[in-house]
């Protein structure tokens, strides 16, 4: 780990943004030069300290995880993503790979989508990132780890994830689940641990090994109905924006105007992570 590089690197890098390129207000009184340290500290989900440590070349090695969240708060780019590993001392993500270094693009993209639930996931359902919105509607599907972070794998291992999901909708989007793994398997960015999903289910999911018998191939599955805890059903429509080699997509949920569900939504804008009942 070349600590003083990687402070260089880091300070750098977070002067060189502005707040509106983060999805962040400019106010008329703002000092400082780029972002704030707390700021690149709230993207990447680690304590302002912490981070600040990291530019004062006091900290320890950050984990795989932290490096992969910097380069996310910091808008990176491939290669300066590489760099910023390579400081760390940690191998660089493949390129194609399974990587929890988000698309550029398509995080340019959601940092500019603040009125409407958006995320970025892999072809095998892994969350990299997504906005406070889509959270608040969804839940932080960021938190998992190991194969707990493919969504394929939750369906049927986590009884928590259906319940986003109408019941009357579970059979139909468990066999899209194993569609899609079918085809993340044979032509996807990560087809071992593909594998690896699957020997796993095969042999703890009687439902999952139903569903796969019917040999049924998908790359997206429809869902448009979502149970929010609050406020009950949510109809919404899903417009998907790929990477150029389909390893990532950005989803993003859109409900129709006039619609009860386009008014719950704009409520959820409001109270966020807020409880509307004690």
């Amino acid at each position: 780990m070349d600590k003083k590089e990687l402070a260089e690197f880091l300070r750098h890098r977070r002067e060189a943004l502005r707040p509106r390129d983060v999805g962040l207000v400019e106010g008329p009184r703002r000092r400082t030069q780029g972002l704030r340290r707390e700021e690149v500290a709230q993207l990447a989900g680690m304590s302002t300290d912490y981070y600040a440590r990291l530019e004062q070349q006091r900290a320890p090695q950050p984990s795989v995880q932290i490096t992969a969240a910097l380069a996310r708060a910091l808008r990176l780019t491939l290669d300066e993503c590489d760099h910023l590993f390579a400081l760390i001392g940690h191998n660089a993500p493949a390129r194609f790979h399974r990587s929890e270094h988000v698309s550029p693009t398509l995080m340019r993209v959601l940092d500019r989508l603040d009125d409407t639930p958006a995320l970025v996931t892999t072809d095998l359902s892994d969350t990299l990132a997504m906005n406070p919105l889509a959270i608040a509607l969804l839940g932080d599907q960021t938190r998992h780890t190991g194969l707990a972070s493919s969504g394929y794998y939750r369906w049927f291992m986590d009884p928590a994830e259906r319940l986003v999901y109408p019941e009357e909708t579970h059979e139909s989007h468990g066999r899209a689940q194993a569609a899609r793994l079918r085809a993340a398997l044979t032509a996807g960015s990560d087809t071992p641990r593909a594998a690896r999903i699957l020997a796993e289910l095969q042999e703890h999911s009687p439902e999952f090994v139903r569903m796969w018998e019917l040999q049924e191939v998908a790359r997206y599955g429809d869902c448009n109905t979502l149970l929010h805890p609050e406020l009950g059903r949510i109809d919404v429509d899903a417009q998907l924006l790929y990477t150029e080699n389909r390893a990532q997509t950005l989803v993003v949920l859109t409900t129709r105007p006039g619609t009860e569900s386009h008014s719950k939504l704009e409520l959820l804008s409001v109270i966020g992570h807020q409880q509307l009942t004690p």
